[in-house]
C-alpha cells in the first residue's frame, strides 16, 4: 500500500528537522524518515561537539521558534578569538568589542540544538517522524517520486530531500558523484574544567602536529578539541585522565591554569565531502549530504542551516502560488543560491587546513606571513570576521535577501 506526502525528508538530523520546522507554517504534509530509533533523536546525548552559531544561523532558529526550545543557560557567548601558530608570536586576534556586534558568536551543544529542533517538530501537526526506517533508494518520475524502504514500503512524495550525513547512502543510489577529502586525521573532543577564567575568548592553535582548539563554555568550561593524525589518536583516547589533563595543561601554556576532563572523550575521523551537484529529479541534498566541512571554520552546521533556508523559502513560495514544489526550475534556484557559496568555503577551508598543519618550513614561514598580515591589515581582518560571523551586511547577503532570493 502506498501513502503520499507531499516531501519526504531523510535523515532525522539537524539539517533533516530544520528544513521540517521551516515547513511548520504551511498546509504541506512532511515525513521524516530516520534509520535510528525514537531515543537517539528524541533524547540525543552529550557528543562532546559544540555548534558555533553565526548571527545568520541564530536569526533563522528564531524565525524558526527553535531558539526558545534551546536550554540559554548553556549558550556560552563567543567575544574573542586569538589564532596562534606553534610556537611562533604571529598571533591574529578577532573582538567582538572592535566589531561593533555582541559577540562573534554562539556556543551551544550539539545535542540541545538538535533537542530543540526535535521538540519544535514535535509541535507541528503537518509532520510525521518516522524511526527505525531504511529507505533503499529513491525512483524519480515526471510528477513524484516513489520512497522504496527496505521492508518493501513505498511512499509517493513531490519532493524528496536527503539530510542523511555526509556519507549519504541516497546522495549514491540517486547517481550524484561528490568530492571526497580524507584528511587523514582524528578529532578528539571533551569538556574541560579549569582554574582561570577563559573571559569568553576562543583559542584556535596551530601546533607541530597537532591543532588544538579551545571553546568557552559557560562558566570555567571549556570545550577541548584536538586533532592529531590517526595512527596517534589511539594512543591519546587510551592516555590515563592524569596525563591528559597534564598534557592539556601543557599544550595550552598553562594559560588557564590546570585544566581537568569532566567529560568523557569522544573520537571523530576527519573526512570532508562536496557534492558534485544539489539536486537531481524532484530531489535536493542539505547539511552534511551536500557539503561535509572541516571542522576548523566552525561552518558547517551553519552553512547547512542556510542551505536548508533557501530551499524552504522557494518551496514555501510555490506552494503559496499555486506551483509544483518539485519542479526542476525551482531546485536549480536553490542550487545556484548555495552551491557557489560552499564551494568557496569548502575548498577555502581545505587550503586552509593544508597550510596550516604542514609543517614544512616554507609553509610555517608563509602561514606566519599571513597571520601577520591579517592582524595587521585592517580591512583584511574586518573582511575574515565579517566572513566568519555572518553579522554584517557586507559579509553575505541580508537574511531578508537569502529569503527573498533578491
Amino acid at each position: 500500500m502506498q501513502t503520499n506526502y507531499d516531501i519526504v525528508i531523510i535523515g532525522g538530523g539537524p539539517a533533516g528537522l530544520s528544513f521540517a520546522c521551516s515547513m511548520i507554517d504551511t498546509n504541506a504534509q512532511i515525513l521524516v524518515v530516520e534509520k535510528a530509533n525514537i531515543d537517539a533523536i528524541s533524547k540525543p546525548k552529550p557528543d562532546g561537539r559544540e555548534i558555533a552559531l553565526t548571527h545568520l544561523s541564530l536569526g533563522i532558529l528564531k524565525k524558526l521558534g527553535v531558539w526558545d526550545l534551546v536550554e540559554q543557560k548553556e549558550v556560552s557567548l563567543l567575544k574573542e578569538a586569538k589564532v596562534f601558530d606553534g610556537d611562533s608570536a604571529s598571533l591574529l586576534n578577532f573582538r567582538s568589542e572592535t566589531s561593533g556586534i555582541e559577540a562573534l558568536g554562539y556556543l551551544v551543544p550539539n545535542y540541545q540544538l538538535r533537542q530543540a529542533l526535535y521538540r519544535r517538530v514535535q509541535q507541528a501537526e503537518n509532520i510525521t517522524v518516522m524511526t527505525d526506517a531504511l529507505v533503499e533508494d529513491v525512483a524519480s518520475h515526471e510528477s513524484h517520486s516513489d520512497v522504496l524502504f527496505a521492508d518493501g514500503k513505498t511512499i509517493v512524495a513531490k519532493l524528496v530531500i536527503a539530510a542523511d550525513s555526509r556519507f549519504s547512502n541516497i546522495r549514491r543510489k540517486v547517481g550524484i558523484p561528490s568530492t571526497m577529502k580524507d584528511f587523514s586525521k582524528v578529532m578528539i573532543v571533551t569538556t574541560m574544567k579549569h582554574e582561570k577564567s577563559h573571559n569568553n575568548i576562543a583559542l584556535e592553535c596551530f601546533d607541530y602536529g597537532q591543532t588544538l582548539a579551545l571553546l568557552p563554555m559557560v562558566g570555567n568550561e571549556s570545550s577541548v578539541v584536538l586533532t592529531l593524525e590517526t595512527q596517534n589518536s589511539k594512543a591519546m583516547l587510551a592516555l590515563s585522565e592524569e596525563d591528559f589533563n597534564a598534557k592539556m595543561t601543557q599544550d595550552f601554556r598553562n594559560e588557564l591554569g590546570q585544566m581537568m576532563q569532566v567529560g568523557e572523550r569522544h573520537s571523530y575521523p576527519l573526512v570532508g565531502v562536496h557534492a558534485k551537484t544539489f539536486i537531481a529529479k524532484r530531489f535536493a541534498l542539505v547539511g552534511d549530504a551536500a557539503v561535509g566541512m572541516h571542522p576548523v571554520t566552525a561552518h558547517g552546521f551553519n552553512l547547512g542551516l542556510r542551505g536548508q533556508n533557501i530551499l524552504a523559502t522557494l518551496v514555501k513560495e510555490a506552494l503559496m502560488h499555486g506551483q509544483d514544489i518539485g519542479a526542476q526550475s525551482l531546485l536549480k534556484r536553490f542550487e545556484n543560491k548555495q552551491i557557489h557559496l560552499s564551494k568557496v568555503m569548502f575548498f577555502g577551508t581545505n587550503g586552509v587546513v593544508a597550510l596550516f598543519t604542514n609543517d614544512s618550513p616554507m609553509a610555517k614561514q608563509i602561514r606566519r606571513f599571513v597571520l601577520n598580515f591579517a592582524e595587521h591589515f585592517p580591512p583584511i581582518k574586518r573582511l575574515i570576521t565579517n566572513h566568519l560571523t555572518e553579522a554584517s551586511k557586507s559579509a553575505f547577503p541580508t537574511l531578508k535577501k537569502v529569503l527573498t532570493h533578491k
